[in-house]
């Protein structure tokens, strides 16, 4: 794959952002109530001191140019200021990105190190009870509500049986790794059930379909064991159906999941989101769905990457 490949797909996405931003801008803007709701019901609050706080956010002006000037700062780097703390977004966001990439990391690890061998193991026993049972926990999986699940590991693992934190990132004066581990268990788990899921499921349906194929009964012709024909010849293909979805998962999870980090009072990207858009701090707002924008078309252009690295028959110019 040429560089020129990637810069085309990079400066395709420019169009693409702006398009979203404007759209993303109309919706929270939209919306009913607004970040100075939190200020009017405060009779300490003066109408002076209101006419204060939306001039120094732009929030007196017309939407329009509100956009203009938000568009113009987020191009230059400066992603403005929460309203609900006073803080630097892009700051905040760091700080919170942190946690998240520790909580999405693990939990996509688990997704992969479980989906692949559950999607083989089903393709390749196909019609087998073993197959029917991995089929209906997949269902169950992708149907279970991860707030259920959040609450009902809570009282089994942290009321009932005392084995793990209930929420939080760490003890309060205890930050060794197993602490933080320990707090990090649940809520990895409940992320990665409906990825496992999922992604079983796309991996079984690449695995059918690729088994059926002629080159794979010339291996079994030839000689070839049942493990050599899978992991050698079948998988590689298998899994380029299943790249997108993965990689766009990837994406959405290290964005934030905000159920399970609300659930588990985990302070990451999630978590931010929801006190957010509860305290309608526009820029922060903002600045959370562009990055979560610009990391679902980061994702595509890595699952192209993927694609040529497991097929070399494809090839982009």
């Amino acid at each position: 794959m040429s560089l020129g490949f990637i810069v085309r797909r990079l400066l395709g996405a420019i169009p693409l952002l702006f398009g979203i931003s404007l759209i993303l801008f109309t919706i929270v803007h939209l919306a009913p109530g607004g970040p100075l709701d939190v200020y009017a019901d405060n009779p300490s609050v003066s109408p002076e001191a209101l006419q204060q706080i939306a001039a120094r956010y732009g929030l007196d002006q017309p939407v329009p140019m509100q956009y203009v000037l938000w568009l113009k700062a987020m191009v230059t780097g400066d992603w403005g200021f929460s309203i609900r703390s006073g803080k630097p977004v892009l700051g905040e966001i760091l700080v919170r990105l942190g946690p998240t990439l520790e909580l999405g990391g693990l939990a996509l690890i688990i997704s992969l190190l479980i989906a692949i061998p559950l999607g083989i193991v089903s393709a390749s026993r196909r019609g087998s009870k073993l197959d029917t049972t991995l089929t209906l926990i997949s269902f169950a999986g992708i149907s279970t509500p991860v707030f259920w699940l959040a609450l009902l590991l809570q009282l089994l693992f942290s009321v009932e049986l005392g084995w793990l934190p209930s929420a939080g990132y760490q003890s309060i004066g205890n930050g060794t790794f197993g602490d933080r581990l320990a707090h990090l268990v649940m809520p990895a788990a409940v992320l990665s059930l409906a990825t496992v899921a999922s992604w079983s499921r796309f991996v079984r349906a690449g695995m059918m379909d690729v088994l059926n194929q002629d080159y794979i009964r010339t291996a079994y012709a030839k000689g070839r064991s049942e493990s050599g024909v899978v992991f050698l010849h079948a998988l590689r293909n298998a899994l380029i159906p299943a790249v997108t979805v993965i990689a766009v998962d990837f994406a959405s999870v290290i964005s934030g999941a905000v159920i399970t980090e609300t659930v588990f009072a985990w302070p990451g990207i999630g978590r931010l989101f929801m006190e957010s858009m509860n305290g309608r701090d526009y820029p922060m707002l903002m600045g959370l769905m562009m990055m979560g924008s610009l990391g679902i078309v980061i994702a595509n252009i890595v699952a192209d990457l993927a694609y040529a690295a497991l097929d070399p028959r494809i090839r982009y110019g």
